[in-house]
Formats: structure tokens, sequence, C-alpha cells
């Protein structure tokens, strides 16, 4: 007896990729065959840019700092290792927002940073 493809579980797989694929472009968004493909692809952009979002966010910290120490005058470099050396347990995000929203709490992390330098 040859195999049934084309039942109740096939129409849902078929449903599964058609609501993924809504708002697609041309065939990418109507024909099935095409709608798989684009679908797949689109599910790994997604789960790279998952990590990518990471990878920019951490970037953007660190020019915030970096900018933030220039204009009290120590580099990005001098500015983090003193802040290691001084026990400062702050991640590049808190630093970032205390750079961007508080000036005054991170001028006197700059000095904490410039005695242990």
């Amino acid at each position: 007896m040859p195999r049934a493809k084309s039942g109740p579980p096939g129409a849902q797989k078929h449903r599964k990729i058609m609501r993924r694929a809504k708002g697609f472009v041309g065939s990418r968004g109507t024909l099935f065959r095409s709608a798989s493909a684009a679908t797949i692809k689109a599910l790994q952009h997604a789960y790279r840019g998952r990590k990518l979002k990471k990878q920019e966010y951490r970037r953007l910290w660190i020019v915030r700092i970096g900018a933030a120490a220039r204009l009290h005058g120590l580099s990005y470099s001098r500015f983090m290792n003193g802040l290691s050396k001084a026990n400062v347990g702050l991640n590049r995000k808190v630093l970032a927002h205390l750079a961007a929203h508080e000036p005054e709490v991170f001028e006197s992390l700059v000095e904490v940073a410039r005695t242990e330098v």
C-alpha cells in the first residue's frame, strides 16, 4: 500500500510554513516550495542575528565608555585596567549607562581608575 502524503498532517505542515511566510514578497509568500526555503533561510538569519545583536551592543558600550573616558583624559584600555585593579565589578553595559546618563558618577569612577593606573 502506498504511503499517504496528502492527509491532514501534511496540510498542517503546509499551513505552518505558509503562516510563517506571511508577508514575504512574491512567490516566497504564496507558493509552498519557495515559502519553505524562504522560511528556513529567515530562521537561519534570525538565529545568527540574535548572536550578532549581542556583539553589536558590546561594541556600542565600548565606544560609549571610551568616549566618556577620553573626556576625562583617560583611554578606554587604561580606564578598564584601572577599574579591574581597583576591583570595581561593573560590566560594560552598566558603565555605558553611567557614562551616558550619570556623568558625575562616571567621573568618580574615572578618578578611581586613575589612582590605580
